[in-house]
């Protein structure tokens, strides 16, 4: 029996097992810091740096999936499919030709572009200032695909919005890192949002580094058989690859809409854009060091064209008759068989205004206070008797590009 002054010992074994725990990440610690060491001695600084922009789960360690891009690199063979879906789509199904259209960044919106762009290196710029056309001027894609885009059964409210890809971040997460390259593999509903930006540049990031990420949809409108669904994502774009240092390029943000049919058979319509209605709509960072501690330069600038759009609605690959036969996508004479598609009769609809508020507000919560222009927070205040608070900006709090 324990006398009066000794622990109970269940709180004995608590203690000791704290104890025990405390000690073992405390060796871990210092296993990794020596690991570390020993890297930068061999490594040097910026084979480090290089190295650490790989090992994506940080175990000191390069995974065959981890040195791929690296090989793909030194090899120049990329792989047949790049990503699998989780769902293979029936290749027999209906097709969507979109095309890309894009105007590079105006350099001379950049604050740097004031000074001659003096005491940057040509280096660091190299990768904006090549990035000129779209990696992928036109791509065809299964309309199954954009099935991503569709409600959940619980989101079937005009203007209720939902995540296709929920943020990952929070106050307690912090962001991630700077130092990488290479976008990791999409998972998921990523999969088509990846698909999609890969047409402007190669290297998309579905998920920014910052909050607010991911990509949140809403219907704007529906029919006995469609839904007009608003979207907005939140992504942005690796523009260097070693042995320069990481460029990134985050638009303030993609938005767009898409005509889907409720079983993701048919696409009538899909648009994705940057909005260009504001002076500045993209932020720039690029690191000038060898590690996530280095120094980082920022800039804002302004982007004239980034666009996605269908040439048409999705038509079927392969066409039958009434009995079931394939026939040839041509006519006689040799022209393409020409689809004649129902008009749309819509029950239920909202505008595009107030559907691109509700995307708004859920990746803001602070706009559900209304900001106004100078000249009316003024004529609100005296209506109402408040007083104004007046906040001067850079950027746009609203979106990505601040």
């Amino acid at each position: 029996m324990a006398g009066p002054g000794a622990a109970p010992p269940r709180l004995a074994l608590a203690l000791a097992a704290l104890a025990a725990l405390v000690a073992v990440k405390y060796y871990r610690d210092g296993e990794v810091a020596r690991q570390q060491e020993l890297a930068l001695k061999s490594l040097g600084s910026e084979g480090l740096f290089l190295f650490s922009s790989l090992d994506t789960n940080n175990d000191l360690y390069l995974s065959p999936e981890e040195f791929k891009p690296i090989a793909e690199k030194l090899t120049g063979v990329a792989p047949v499919s790049e990503f699998e879906e989780e769902e293979t789509p029936d290749p027999s199904g209906e097709t969507l030709s979109v095309v890309a259209k894009f105007q590079p960044l105006v350099m001379e919106t950049m604050t740097k572009s004031k000074d001659g762009f003096l005491g940057i290196s040509h280096v660091a710029l190299s990768g904006l200032r090549n990035w000129t056309a779209p990696a992928a001027p036109m791509s065809v894609m299964l309309a199954r695909q954009f099935k991503a885009f569709l409600p959940p059964k619980n989101k079937l409210d005009l203007g209720d919005p939902w995540w296709i890809i929920p943020s990952e971040l929070n106050i307690f997460t912090g962001y991630l890192s700077n130092n990488r390259f290479y976008p990791p593999p999409p998972k998921g509903k990523e999969i088509i949002i990846h698909k999609l930006l890969s047409m402007f540049h190669p290297r998309p990031f579905v998920k920014t580094r910052f909050a607010p990420q991911g990509a949140v949809a809403c219907i704007q409108a529906i029919s006995a058989f469609y839904y007009t669904i608003a979207f907005r994502i939140h992504a942005e774009f690796q523009l260097n690859e070693p042995p320069d240092f990481p460029f990134w390029f985050s638009p303030g943000q993609f938005t767009g809409h898409i005509i889907l049919a409720k079983d993701s058979s048919h696409v009538r319509e899909f648009k994705l854009f940057v909005p260009n209605n504001r002076s500045l709509n993209v932020d720039m960072e690029w690191l000038y060091g060898a590690s996530e501690s280095s120094n980082m330069e920022v800039d804002i600038g302004y982007l004239p064209q980034m666009e996605l759009e269908s040439t048409g609605p999705s038509i079927p690959s392969v066409i039958h008759d009434e009995n079931g036969n394939v026939i040839d996508s041509r006519d006689p004479s040799g022209e393409p068989i020409q689809f004649v598609f129902e008009e749309i009769t819509w029950q239920q609809e909202i505008p595009w205004e107030e559907a691109a508020r509700k995307l708004e507000v859920a990746m803001y919560p602070f706009k559900k206070v209304s900001y106004l222009p100078f000249t009316q927070a003024f004529e609100r205040a005296k209506a109402e008797k408040k007083l104004v608070h007046s906040i001067l900006l850079w950027g746009a709090l609203d979106d990505q590009s601040c």
